[in-house]
């Protein structure tokens, strides 16, 4: 256990499963207490599985076992309130927000010049306003302290363009820009951020974006055949243990920076 970690406490967004969960229970190992957020509910776009009520109320129990303390919070990033709501209570209890890991995210295929507004506007929304709405309000609080880590985790995507993933990719992109203004801003108060870069990671995402394409993951994996490490795609712990890495004292010079985790896809 990292003793520079244990006490202090993580808001997890995208909780209830996949990389959102892994993170909290590696995080939770290393004696931090978990606030997990999730939408814990299914919505019409991008249309595959996501997080339950039940995954969240199972990584309670889960986080509870290795002797933290675990806080669930059903809610959707792009609503205001209900992060706020969410935030306070994480003060109330705990009295400060370490670690923020704004995780919370979809994707979904579509040409860029053939796809609804609609479409459009919930990608961008989804995955890069509401990693600020989450930020503008840990923020204030990690300023009061003096200290924090942002942990954005923003994709291969948000450091090259994607056939049929154009909107996805600019969301990332534009996480990659939030992360490096961040830090700019925020270095004076003795708070960090980094944006982390994977590539494909075995999550029910994964697994929902191959059956929207009628194929396995195994299939859409082969197609793209990028990684140079010969794997068809990195473990949500894999992306867990960078988080810890990257919060913990270890890393504590590491801020603006685009963290990679991509099996040598991109030096490809």
């Amino acid at each position: 256990m990292a003793n520079d970690l244990k006490g202090k406490t993580a808001f997890i967004t995208g909780a209830a499963h996949g990389q959102g969960r892994a993170t909290a229970l590696a995080l939770a190992a290393e004696g931090v207490h978990i606030a997990a957020y999730d939408i814990a509910r299914a919505l019409s776009y991008p249309g595959y599985t996501l997080g339950t009520a039940t995954e969240l109320d199972t990584l309670r129990e889960a986080c509870e076992a290795l002797g933290v303390r675990c806080l669930t919070f059903t809610g959707d990033v792009r609503d205001d309130a209900a992060i706020t709501a969410a935030v306070d209570s994480v003060k109330d209890t705990f009295g400060r927000i370490d670690i923020l890991f704004n995780n919370a995210g979809i994707c979904a295929y579509g040409v860029a010049h053939e796809m609804p507004e609609e479409e459009w506007d919930s990608m961008i929304d989804i995955n890069l306003k509401g990693a600020w709405l989450v930020g503008r309000r840990v923020i204030p609080l990690m300023i009061q302290q003096r200290y924090g880590v942002i942990i954005n985790n923003s994709s291969i995507a948000g450091l090259r363009g994607m056939n049929r993933l154009s909107h996805y990719a600019v969301s990332k992109w534009g996480l990659t820009g939030l992360t490096k203004s961040w830090a700019i801003e925020l270095a004076p108060y003795n708070i960090r951020a980094i944006s982390l870069h994977p590539t494909g990671v075995n999550t029910p995402m994964n697994d929902g974006l191959a059956a929207l394409e009628g194929a396995t993951p195994q299939e859409i994996a082969e197609r793209s055949a990028g990684n140079l490490i010969d794997v068809p795609w990195v473990e949500a712990e894999d992306v867990a243990n960078a988080v810890v890495f990257l919060v913990s004292d270890k890393a504590r010079y590491v801020t603006g920076s685009s963290f990679v985790l991509d099996a040598g896809l991109l030096t490809r």
